[in-house]
C-alpha cells in the first residue's frame, strides 16, 4: 500500500495512509465469496447459477445423515450435468440444498475438484414443510443459540470437514404471517449475517412473506441488500418494485425448457428492463435434486435450460450481452459478495 510521510510541529513523523479507510473496508470485505475450497476474488466468480441443487433426502431432520448415501455413487451420477454447465460457460455453482435436507459439503468439494467450477454451500436452518427440517432438539433454542450454530460453521467449518459456507439459506412456508418459529429463522439469520458478512437466502415464494422478513431484517438493523427473495416467480411484480426499491435481491429461480415457463420468464425480465430493475434481479434452474432412497438418484434435472432455451428468447426480443451479463456475472458477484451489509 502507497504511503507517504509528514513532520508534526514537534519534529515528530508519522505515517499517512493515501487511500481512504472506508475504501480499504470496502476492499477487504466485499471482495471475495466464499466456496468449498475457500475464498476467491470476486471476479474469479464468473458467470452464475446462483439457484441449484446437487441432492435432496426428503426423510426429515431426525432421520437423514451421510449414512443415507454414497457419495461415490452421487458425485458418478450428476458429475456429467455440471460438466455439461461448465461446457455452457458457468463458472459458478451455487447449491441451496440446506443442512438436513440433504447437504454434503464433501460431495460439493468432489465435485468442485473434478469439474473445476466453484461451488457453494450454505448454512442456516429450512422451515418450510412445517419445519421437518429442524431438528426436534434444536426446536426450542433461541435465535442466539442457532446463529451460533451458523456462525460456527462459518468460522470452523461444517462437521469438521473444514468447508465454509458460502451463505445462509433458510426457508419459511408461504403465509403472510410469518409463524413464531419461522420468526425466529429469520432473525437467527440477520444475527448470523451481522456476524459473518454472509447473504441470506430466503425460501419465500409469496409477496407477503417476503416483506415479512425484510421488515424484520431492518429491525435489526439489516440492509435489505443482504437478503435474496427467492421463489420470487411465486409472488408479483409489485412485489419485485417494493423488494427492489427496499434494495433487496429479487430471485426468479425455476427456468425450465417448458414454452409456456421461458415465456413468462421472457415477459416478466423485459418489465424488469422496462423498469430499471435489471441490477437487482437473480435467474436460475432450481435444478439438479439426486434424490436420496430413488434408483440412481431418480429424475434428475439438468442445468442447461437457460443457455438453450431462455437467452437466445431474451436475445430475440432485443436483450444485450450486457444485459444478459448483468443477470449472470455482475448481479451474483454483488449479491454474494462477503460484506456485512447494515441500515
Amino acid at each position: 500500500m502507497k504511503v507517504t510521510t509528514y513532520s508534526h510541529p514537534d519534529g515528530r513523523r508519522s505515517r499517512l495512509l493515501l487511500i481512504p479507510l472506508l475504501l480499504i473496508w470496502y476492499n477487504l470485505t466485499f471482495s471475495q465469496i466464499m466456496t468449498v475450497n475457500g475464498t476467491i476474488p470476486l471476479d474469479d466468480m464468473g458467470l452464475s447459477l446462483i439457484h441449484e441443487h446437487v441432492m435432496v433426502d426428503w426423510i426429515g431432520a431426525d432421520s437423514t445423515g451421510y449414512q443415507r448415501w454414497d457419495r461415490d455413487k452421487v458425485v458418478k451420477r450428476t458429475t456429467p450435468f455440471l460438466e455439461e454447465a461448465k461446457a455452457r460457460g458457468v463458472n459458478t455453482f451455487i447449491d441451496c440444498t440446506p443442512a438436513y435436507l440433504g447437504r454434503d459439503p464433501y460431495v460439493l468439494r468432489e465435485l468442485s475438484n473434478i469439474t473445476g467450477m466453484n461451488i457453494l454451500t450454505n448454512t442456516g436452518f429450512y422451515g418450510a414443510r412445517n419445519n421437518k427440517y429442524i431438528p426436534k432438539n434444536m426446536e426450542s433454542m433461541q435465535a442466539e443459540k442457532w446463529a451460533d450454530i451458523w456462525l460456527n460453521e462459518f468460522h470452523n467449518g461444517i462437521d469438521n470437514s473444514g468447508i465454509r459456507p458460502g451463505f445462509i439459506k433458510i426457508s419459511v412456508d408461504g403465509e403472510a404471517e410469518l409463524s413464531t418459529m419461522h420468526k425466529k429463522i429469520i432473525k437467527a439469520a440477520a444475527i448470523t449475517h451481522l456476524g459473518s458478512g454472509l447473504t441470506i437466502v430466503s425460501h419465500t415464494g409469496p409477496d407477503e412473506p417476503a416483506m415479512a422478513q425484510l421488515r424484520i431484517l431492518k429491525e435489526m438493523g439489516v440492509s435489505p441488500a443482504a437478503f435474496v427473495w427467492t421463489h420470487a416467480q411465486g409472488g408479483t411484480f409489485d412485489g419485485y418494485e417494493e423488494a427492489v426499491a427496499q434494495g433487496a435481491w429479487v430471485s426468479l429461480d425455476h427456468i425450465s425448457e417448458e414454452k409456456d415457463r421461458i415465456e413468462w420468464f421472457v415477459e416478466t425480465l423485459l418489465r424488469c428492463k422496462e423498469n430499471d430493475m435489471l441490477d437487482h434481479i437473480l435467474i436460475s434452474h432450481d435444478s439438479g435434486w439426486y434424490t436420496v432412497g430413488e434408483p440412481s438418484g431418480g429424475d434428475f434435472r439438468g442445468y442447461t435450460s437457460l443457455f438453450e432455451k431462455l437467452i437466445p428468447a431474451l436475445r430475440n426480443e432485443g436483450f444485450s450481452k450486457q444485459e444478459i451479463s448483468r443477470l449472470l456475472v455482475e448481479n451474483p458477484k454483488h449479491a454474494y459478495a462477503i460484506g456485512v451489509r447494515k441500515l
